[in-house]
Formats: structure tokens, C-alpha cells, sequence
């Protein structure tokens, strides 16, 4: 058990595409790397202030640079905590909200800030207390799957029979497990050459556990799935996207972060780290900033092939840097900035251009209680449950913070199609509806009598700083994604790309997911270092000294 009561992981997310342990090289005493002293205080723009930027920005200002951080919408990015009027306690996580222990690089600054987590109300878990599935008008409650049908165990072990006869499953687990990176380059290289161009559903439909099992069983499976869900928005996927969730446990043992995940940005951008190159001990990014990041990135250009990068925000203002970092959608820097075309490759902003991002949307209520706690006198079953459905709310999670204290519902997370039935109706609307859909599967519970103060909700597809949930990698698309993670090694590049790296869970190769951006900011912040003229110590070597011997396959061109 960690400190704060968290089980240590088995599995974490190490690999399977770069075998680099990120978590031993900022956690290790020695420090992940220094870079010249004449080369102190020079200044490093970073765009956007999500948690990839903030991580960027808090380990360079500990190698004594001077990171400068814009953002055009609101800080956190997709880590993004609000809470209801009048609460201090009931919050909706309107981005991220359940996260693995498996990401132990994003979880070392979770404990560094002292954020409490407690166990996420995932269906069918102890934290969820009970679970309803509700398929073609039928409900299904469960408190252990082994209250549910015949039916659901044998979609669970027919998948679970695909995953070892497509992808030798417990064996490459075991690799990452024990971090064996020989063992799992043997095992995952060869996958990526066969399931690059074929999707999550061909996987299904052509395994031979599910062929011999009914139609029915597939679309049980694409309904409520496994773990935390239905998967059908994902079956268009490239399996390899899946793979990596399932792996790396992704989709197993999450956490929920005690007053809101938006908690971690907001405290690395107010903390002072405990050693630090250049600035007085007390330096914190916040004071860095004089107090606020900057305005949004509208213009980007170089003086020359090798000079500084010079940007404009939105209110004209231009700064000049020694290098830079790019964390935001990628789409963004060919549709809200005026990007120098010739700072990227073509074959770069090929792959920037053609990532596919998804949709999804949520709807939020906070409530007077748990009610859902009550028990029916006649049948013993708790009154309402975390909800699976094929109906338009899809998956309902219930949140409390004590039986007497207001708890939280999210009434509605839905993805793709499902989240773009909500998107031009107003918030009313999408409540209405929930609470209609809620109501068919418990035609004796009240909700709405339970709803206090105002609802919540997003639409991220809507949101011009983000236009869409994350990326979804279509079949086809490792080569796009080999592109953008692997652009921090750049000793090969022309002059004139060099000094710009990209960061983001968009970049990374497990889109969706905190860890994925922790990971490739990591990558930039050791990228920048290089390109100042630093290094890591040699007993302590960073992820672009592990890239040539553990980096991702090349498909090749």
C-alpha cells in the first residue's frame, strides 16, 4: 500500500511501445538531469495548461529554466473540476475522472500534493455498492457478477479467450509486470505488424471464442462491456488502442481524486520544489507568471532556421523563446494558430491532420443525499445503482461523501453517436431526458424530487479548445502515431525543426488516459534539456537515451 492507503500496482503503464520506466527516472534522488549554467533562466513556451503543460512547465523550472505558459480556454485542460453552487464538497469531473493505479509516473505528483483518492464507483466493484444492467427494456441487478446471467460471464470469458489467442495475453502482462522490456518487444512487436491495420471489432468477430457464441453475445459485449462499460464507440478502433488499455490495466483499479482531480495541475502550478536550479527557494510557476498564465497562441514563427521561436498571444503581445512545446490538440495548430509550416515536416502535419478525435459528452446533478443507499423493504436491493444501459444515458455513476451530505450523480456519459444526440440541446433538456431514460429503468425512485441547485455538463466536441474527448487511432494509424511520439528525438531533424516538441495524451500512444500526457512531457522536458545542452546522469539515463534500444517498432514507410 502506498502512503495515502493506495494498493501498489502489479501491472503499471510501462511500455508496450517504449520500455521506459518513467516513473524510476523522476522519482530516482539523482535527479533526472541538469542542464548548463550559462543556459539558466532562458525562457521555454509551452501551449496549453493542461496537465502535460503544467508537468512540463514545474520540471523545467526545476532545472533552472523559464517556462512561459499559455492557454486560451481554462486551465487543467481536460482535468477539469467544477464544482455545483454553494458546495464545497459535491464536484463534477467534467475530464478525466477515474484513473488507474497502474499510472504510477502521473500518481508520484498525486502524492507529492497529498491528494486523497478513494476507490471509483466502477460497475459491478465493491465501491459501486450495486450495479444495474438494463439491456432491451430488461434490467439486471447484480452486487457481485455472480448475480448477473449466464449470458454476461460468457461474454467476459469469451473475450478474455480472444485476448490469449490473438495477443498471448498473460504472457506479455507478465513481461510488463516484471518490466522484461527483451521479453516484451518479442511479444508486442509482432502484434503491432499484425493488428496495425485491423480493427477492435475484427477482433471480436473474427475470434473464434465469439464465432462460436451469438450475435447477441457482441452486442452485449458493445453495450456494457467489460470493466467500466460498453466498448461499441470504440469497435471502429485499431486494436491496438484496446490493447494497450487492457495491458497496462488501464480499465482496472481506478481511483477518484478526493476534491477534484484539477487539484493536481492547480497545486504543481503553486508549489515550490523541494530542490531547484537557479530560483530562490520559494519560486513557485505562479510567481513565475506573475500570477496567471498567459493569453492563447495565435501566431508561431522562427527568426531564421536556428533562432528563437516568436510568439503571439491573442492580445498581440509577442515573446521570443529558446525553445518550445505544444501540448494542445493537435488540430489547433493548422485551425486556431498561424503556424510556421516549415517548423514541421509534411509527413508530421500528415499525421497531426488525420488523428481522429471522439466525442463525449456528461450531465451532472447534485442531490440532497446517497439515496440510492436506501434499501426496498420487499426485495433488499438498493433503491438505484450505477447504471449500464443501451438506452440514451449509456453509463450513470453515483458519487457520495457521506450518507447525510450532498452526493453527486452523473446522469449521463455517453461517447460518439450517443454524445452527439446531446449536443445542440440545452442543459435542461439533456436532464430531462436522463432523468426519462433513468425513470424506465426505476419507475419507483424519484431522482429529480433529490436534485438541489444547478446541473452540470459538457460537451467536449463543442468546446473550440478541444473538439472532441481524445484520440481514437483509426486502423492504419500506428505510422501517424510512431511520428508524433518519437518527435522529440531530433538530432536528425533540419536546423529549423529542432527546439519545438510536442506533448499531450493525443501524442502519446494511450490517448484517453493522464498517464499518456505525464509520459510525453516527460519525453519534451528531456527534449528541451537536450537541445540546451544538457544531458541526464549517466546512472539515472532519460527516455531519449533509452529511445534507440527500447523505442516503439518502425513499420516503415
Amino acid at each position: 500500500m502506498t502512503e495515502s492507503g493506495r494498493p501498489n500496482p502489479e501491472v503499471t503503464a510501462y511500455g508496450p511501445d517504449f520500455t521506459f520506466s518513467f516513473d524510476n527516472w523522476i522519482n530516482s534522488p539523482e535527479g533526472i538531469g541538469s542542464i548548463p549554467a550559462e543556459n539558466h533562466g532562458r525562457k521555454v513556451g509551452i501551449i496549453g495548461a493542461g496537465i502535460a503543460g503544467i508537468v512540463s512547465a514545474y520540471e523545467l523550472m526545476k532545472l533552472g529554466l523559464h517556462p512561459v505558459v499559455y492557454e486560451s480556454g481554462q486551465f487543467g485542460g481536460r482535468l477539469r473540476s467544477q464544482s455545483f453552487e454553494g458546495s464545497s464538497t459535491a464536484i463534477a469531473e467534467l475530464g478525466g475522472m477515474r484513473f488507474p493505479i497502474s499510472s504510477t509516473a502521473f500518481y508520484r505528483y498525486v502524492d507529492m500534493l497529498g491528494i486523497k483518492t478513494r476507490p471509483f464507483p466502477n460497475p459491478l466493484t465493491a465501491a459501486a455498492g450495486s450495479t444495474v444492467i438494463d439491456l432491451a427494456g430488461e434490467p439486471f441487478y447484480a452486487e457481485t457478477v455472480d448475480d448477473l446471467p449466464p449470458l454476461f460471464r460468457e461474454v467476459g470469458d469469451a473475450y478474455n479467450r480472444a485476448l490469449e489467442d490473438h495477443a498471448d495475453f498473460a504472457a506479455l502482462q507478465t513481461a510488463i509486470k516484471n518490466r522484461d522490456a527483451p521479453r516484451v518487444k518479442e511479444l508486442w512487436n509482432p502484434i503491432v505488424r499484425d493488428w496495425d491495420d485491423r480493427s477492435f471489432y475484427d477482433f471480436i468477430a473474427s475470434s473464434d471464442a465469439f464465432r462460436k457464441l451469438s450475435f447477441r453475445h457482441r452486442e452485449v459485449f458493445g453495450q456494457v462491456g467489460f470493466g467500466t462499460g460498453g466498448w461499441d464507440s470504440d469497435f471502429p478502433n485499431s486494436m491496438l488502442e484496446i490493447l494497450r488499455v487492457n495491458l497496462l490495466r488501464l480499465d482496472d483499479d481506478q481511483r477518484f481524486m478526493v476534491g477534484g482531480v484539477e487539484q493536481v495541475p492547480r497545486g504543481l502550478w503553486v508549489r515550490s520544489p523541494r530542490k531547484m536550479e537557479h530560483w530562490s527557494p520559494d519560486m513557485t510557476l505562479e510567481k513565475l507568471h506573475g500570477g496567471s498564465t498567459f493569453p492563447g497562441v495565435v501566431k508561431v514563427q522562427r527568426e531564421g532556421d536556428e533562432g528563437p521561436f516568436v510568439v503571439t498571444d491573442r492580445w498581440g503581445r509577442i515573446e521570443k523563446f529558446d525553445a518550445l512545446i505544444s501540448t494542445c490538440q493537435s488540430w489547433l495548430m493548422t485551425t486556431s494558430m498561424e503556424f510556421d509550416e516549415r517548423l514541421l515536416s509534411q509527413k508530421m502535419w500528415m499525421a497531426l491532420d488525420r488523428t481522429r478525435y471522439m466525442q463525449s459528452s456528461k450531465t451532472f446533478v447534485m442531490v440532497d443525499r446517497p439515496f440510492w443507499r436506501d434499501r426496498d423493504p420487499v426485495t433488499g436491493r438498493e433503491k438505484m445503482s450505477v447504471t449500464l444501459t443501451d438506452r440514451m444515458t449509456r453509463g450513470t455513476y453515483l458519487f457520495e461523501n457521506g450518507p447525510d451530505e450532498p452526493a453527486v450523480i452523473c446522469l449521463t456519459y455517453s461517447w460518439m453517436s450517443d454524445a452527439l444526440k446531446m449536443e445542440p440541446l440545452p442543459i435542461d433538456k439533456r436532464v430531462e431526458l436522463a432523468l426519462d431514460s433513468l425513470r424506465k429503468i426505476y419507475p419507483d425512485v424519484n431522482i429529480a424530487k433529490h436534485i438541489i441547485g444547478n446541473p452540470i455538463t459538457v460537451s467536449w466536441e463543442s468546446d473550440e479548445n478541444f473538439l472532441g474527448a481524445f484520440k481514437g487511432a483509426l486502423p492504419g494509424h500506428y505510422r501517424y502515431n510512431h511520428r508524433m511520439y518519437g518527435h522529440f528525438m531530433q538530432s536528425e531533424m533540419p536546423r529549423e525543426q529542432r527546439g519545438l516538441f510536442l506533448a499531450g495524451d493525443g501524442i502519446s500512444w494511450t490517448p484517453a488516459w493522464v498517464e499518456g500526457a505525464v509520459q510525453t512531457a516527460l519525453n519534451a522536458v528531456w527534449g528541451v534539456m537536450n537541445h540546451l545542452g544538457g544531458a541526464s546522469p549517466r546512472s539515472n539515463p532519460g527516455p531519449g537515451d533509452a529511445y534507440p534500444e527500447h523505442g516503439p517498432i518502425d513499420l516503415g514507410e
